[in-house]
């Protein structure tokens, strides 16, 4: 399968549809579960606190996985990202109640590469500040 995006469709500066993902203390249990990552920091608001940290928060991983989605949608195909990487820049905050947090991703063309691949800018956000930085995939498009 490939991108259903074609490369001479896409111009410098394309806009990505911005996405928001809801985080709650149930979605940190759960990809804990299927990630193996049981770091208390991600679910023992005690021991969070106790090593310096606001609050429970979100792993790393699964903040950088819900940014990706945001190109995967755009291009219908997984597949198609050929690198993605990010700096890790603060942590995504999870409080104990009924909203939790919320992480909010944009997306851009930044440049055309070789062999119909284009790199995306990713800008990653919860609570108005950013969340991850240098958030970029190389994507390769039809």
């Amino acid at each position: 399968m490939t991108a259903k995006i074609a490369y001479d469709d896409v111009e410098v500066g394309t806009e990505l549809p911005a996405r928001t993902f809801p985080v709650t203390r149930d979605t940190l249990v759960r990809y804990a579960g299927a990630s193996g990552d049981f770091n208390p920091i991600h679910w023992n608001e005690r021991f969070a606190k106790e090593v310096g940290l606001p609050d429970v928060i979100a792993h790393g991983m699964f903040t950088m996985a819900e940014a990706i989605r945001v190109v995967t949608d755009w291009t219908g195909d997984p597949g198609a990202v050929v690198e993605y990487g990010v700096r890790f820049t603060r942590p995504v905050v999870v409080p104990d109640d009924d909203k939790g947090a919320v992480i909010e991703v944009t997306g851009k063309v930044a440049a055309k590469l070789d062999d119909h691949t284009v790199r995306v800018d990713l800008t990653v956000t919860s609570g108005g500040q950013k969340v991850l930085g240098m958030s970029r995939a190389v994507v390769r498009l039809a």
